[in-house]
């Protein structure tokens, strides 16, 4: 029996392993209560996750170290992509990400001195600042997809998309430190800098989602 036809037995199953990609029945085998054996990959005879027994805290450490192997953890055995209402989660994410990005954008322009100006002058700025929001990621989200279809060579296949699109939100979360830029005063570079560490983690998450692609459409010729 060929790698290829044991992967397209596991099709049903939505766990991989952190290191190949590889798709898993289980990530662990538990005993008892507190008794647990983490399973090895089939293919690649490495342990499949073994962020299974860390802490949420070196899994984030780690993906701030902007480690392949935290985002497909958190995307594949946290997430669970093939299980959970992934659509719901990308809408969600998807407000929270244009919220941040049209503050940061506000935070940019000095928003804060245009509150005190007229009411109208005020709607105006805000207006601008939702379109401007709204054009640029269009023209972001579509360069990607155009840039991932072409390179990848994918149909149109929406689910794959979204879990594309999933990847680039959940990697985004260092938006969220404009938060915090609320109440303490930063330097307008930090604006910059957190930009550009955000771009920085979406490459490496949709780095670690592509790996997965590529590695499926190779299986997909074998079966």
């Amino acid at each position: 029996m060929t790698a290829a036809t044991e992967e397209s037995k596991l099709k049903g199953a939505g766990f991989r392993c952190i290191h190949c990609g590889w798709r898993i029945r289980r990530l662990f085998m538990q005993y008892s209560p507190g008794n647990i054996r983490l399973m090895k990959c089939d293919n690649c005879k490495a342990v499949t996750d073994p962020y299974i027994e860390c802490e949420f805290m070196i899994i984030f450490i780690d993906l701030i170290l902007h480690k392949t192997k935290a985002f497909r953890h958190l995307l594949f055995n946290m997430l669970d992509l093939e299980k959970i209402d992934i659509k719901g989660i990308v809408l969600k994410a998807g407000l929270m990400y244009f919220i941040l990005d049209a503050l940061s954008l506000s935070i940019s322009r000095n928003g804060a001195q245009d509150a005190s100006r007229s009411s109208l002058v005020f709607t105006w700025t805000a207006l601008k600042v939702l379109l401007d929001v709204l054009l640029g990621n269009f023209v972001f989200v579509s360069v990607l997809w155009t840039g991932i279809r072409v390179i990848l060579k994918l149909n149109y296949y929406m689910p794959r998309y979204i879990e594309i699109l999933l990847a680039v939100l959940v990697s985004s979360y260092f938006k969220m430190f404009l938060l915090v830029m609320m109440v303490w005063d930063f330097p307008p570079a930090a604006i910059f800098i957190v930009d550009i560490f955000v771009l920085s983690s979406n490459t490496v998450a949709l780095r670690g989602l592509t790996s997965i692609v590529v590695c499926y459409k190779l299986i997909k010729t074998f079966i």
